[in-house]
């Protein structure tokens, strides 16, 4: 339920044996003993992928050790694989094997 004077969500309160919806800007509800409360929410995982790049001469090289050949040297770019409010993941590929893998830090 929205307040009808601003808009805002209205939260349940207890006045004396009265059930309300109440707002933070003063509004109040009639009594609301016949309503229930419930709380709806999404557990669907999405899948990533990895995107393949071919142009990795192009990208900038940083110090990485390999976890396939030990190689110290790898390309890196940075994806945006979470929500906004999340760091973006950096992927590295080895510039002597090729070797692809994340970097979440």
């Amino acid at each position: 339920m929205f307040c009808q004077k601003c808009g805002a969500i209205l939260m349940p309160k207890k006045e004396g044996n009265k059930r309300l919806m109440v707002c933070g800007c003063g509004f109040k509800s009639k009594d609301i003993d016949d309503a229930t409360l419930s709380e709806k929410g999404s557990d669907t995982k999405k899948e990533v992928s990895v995107i393949e790049r071919s142009d990795t001469d192009s990208l900038p090289l940083t110090d990485a050790d390999c976890p396939k050949c030990g190689n110290d040297r790898a390309h890196y770019w940075l994806v945006q694989t979470r929500a906004s409010d999340e760091p973006e993941t950096k992927f590295l590929r080895c510039n002597k094997c090729k070797h692809t893998w994340r970097d979440y830090n």
